[in-house]
């Protein structure tokens, strides 16, 4: 085994609203790595949030500067990167992460994410104007997605915290490459 920072990076997956911010922002500092948050790398680029690109620019303009970014940072060693919630719909994107990152899926039963949906659509393009039962619809698609994967972690009765830990246990259990 090589040295920590000659380790893959590690990439979360997830449902919005799963925790991957929380949960990596905590991890990275535990592991003393750095963090990025695609979609906040996306906002700094643009000079808004998400909701206004994809008003603005759409969601096409969004989702080809998310793909970009992504093959970028995913190329680096020993990060912590959390992906938008849709970033998995591109097929590339799939394949660039799982072919060189340590990819975690923090999975959030429906049940569990629909307690946090109040505190989610501001904030979420994806979800204004939709209604619970499109969402579910959506959120089984992405789910699909998400089944491409190294690692899985339910987060429904974990806090950010303990979901951390296990970002860490794998992190420090995955081979360097």
């Amino acid at each position: 085994m090589g040295k920590d920072s000659d380790k893959k990076s590690v990439v979360l997956i997830g449902f919005m609203g799963a925790g991957k911010t929380t949960a990596g922002e905590l991890a990275a500092k535990k592991l003393n790595r750095s963090f990025i948050d695609i979609d906040q790398e996306i906002e700094k680029k643009f000079g808004m949030t998400a909701t206004e690109i994809f008003k603005k620019h759409g969601e096409k303009a969004f989702r080809t500067y998310e793909k970009n970014i992504i093959e970028l940072k995913t190329s680096g060693k020993g990060q912590v990167i959390s992906l938008g919630g849709g970033a998995f719909i591109n097929e590339e994107t799939r394949k660039t992460c799982l072919a060189n990152t340590v990819v975690i899926f923090l999975d959030i039963s429906w049940e569990a994410w629909k307690n946090r949906f109040e505190q989610l659509v501001e904030t979420r393009p994806v979800l204004q104007g939709r209604d619970l039962n499109e969402i579910k619809e959506l959120y089984s698609e992405r789910k699909l997605l998400y089944n491409n994967h190294h690692f899985h972690i339910l987060t429904d009765n974990l806090s950010p915290e303990e979901v951390a830990e296990k970002i860490v246990d794998i992190y420090s259990n995955s081979t360097s490459d």
